[in-house]
């Protein structure tokens, strides 16, 4: 909130609205007259985020949609500027927590992970048909898994005798196909490959490529966009991108965070889930049309 600045009058979006707490505090700091869209992917979290904004209604608009697609969403919401954007990326804790899901090793479910599950193929779908290789490769690059070889080989011969069917399922096999050492160590030995899983069915990398492609021509003269994301591979996508447009027109865009911003110890301890999360600012600037302006003028 500190960074997005939220005043009245303002536009703001919110890319991955998920249960609409951030933006029910954008809402609030832009009384009386500020708007918001909020995005999200999920049908459920747009029917939970509209229930809890209802208050707002006359100063909201909600759309189930992929934030790639964010200069489609802000012409349906008669917009052509947002003063400030946010992405918070990854999957919710609403989503982890509803085992139906399936994106979460610790809950057996159906083996899902889609943030919409009325659109493209599901895990179960990618971990019985994709070919080894192409397995691993995903498990390694998105999952940053040392052994994304051994894991992807257990899975091929896992499912040539019956195909994986819920979360359970595919984490036994990778529990089971990696050195008992690794087993034991601080993180769960699925997580990684069910990160790799989960990123790959929903193309976050790609979709999150597009969305800052697109939201860099909706953000106005001062506006500011926040993103917060919580994988290596996403944070640095952001970082690389921040810093092609500061470099290429640094008349126009300044990034604001040097370093990423981190929770702190303490909202590491109350809530756990925030301590990978890392937040980069980049403000398009103050006047800068007014600047092009006069230049076409002169």
């Amino acid at each position: 909130m500190t960074w997005l600045q939220p005043r009245a009058q303002g536009c703001y979006l919110d890319c991955t609205i998920g249960l609409g707490g951030t933006a029910e505090r954008i809402l609030e700091a832009s009384a009386p007259d500020g708007v918001l869209i909020g995005i999200d992917r999920d049908p459920q979290a747009i029917a939970h985020a509209q229930t809890r904004l209802q208050a707002y209604e006359s100063r909201i608009s909600l759309f189930c949609e992929n934030f790639q697609w964010v200069k489609s969403v802000m012409s349906l919401a008669n917009r052509e500027h947002a003063d400030g954007i946010l992405f918070d990326l990854g999957v919710s804790s609403a989503q982890l927590d509803q085992p139906e899901r399936g994106l979460s090793f610790q809950q057996d479910g159906p083996l899902d992970m889609r943030m919409n599950p009325t659109h493209g193929q599901s895990a179960e779908d990618l971990v019985n048909m994709l070919p080894e290789t192409q397995l691993a490769n995903i498990i390694h690059a998105l999952g940053e898994e040392r052994y994304s070889r051994r894991i992807a080989r257990a899975i091929v011969r896992v499912r040539r005798q019956s195909p994986l069917r819920t979360t359970m399922d595919l984490s036994r096999v990778i529990r089971q196909s990696v050195p008992p050492s690794y087993r034991s160590g601080r993180l769960h030995p699925a997580t990684r490959t069910f990160q790799a899983v989960r990123m790959a069915v929903n193309d976050e990398l790609g979709s999150l490529q597009t969305g800052l492609d697109e939201v860099i021509d909706v953000l106005a003269p001062g506006a500011r966009l926040c993103v917060i994301s919580f994988h290596s591979l996403e944070d640095r996508l952001v970082k690389q991108a921040f810093r092609r447009l500061a470099h290429d027109a640094p008349d126009e865009w300044a990034i604001l965070t040097k370093k990423p911003v981190s929770p702190s110890v303490e909202e590491r301890r109350v809530n756990p889930r925030a301590r990978s999360a890392k937040l980069r600012v980049l403000e398009r600037k103050p006047g800068w049309g007014d600047a092009q302006a006069g230049r076409g003028h002169a």
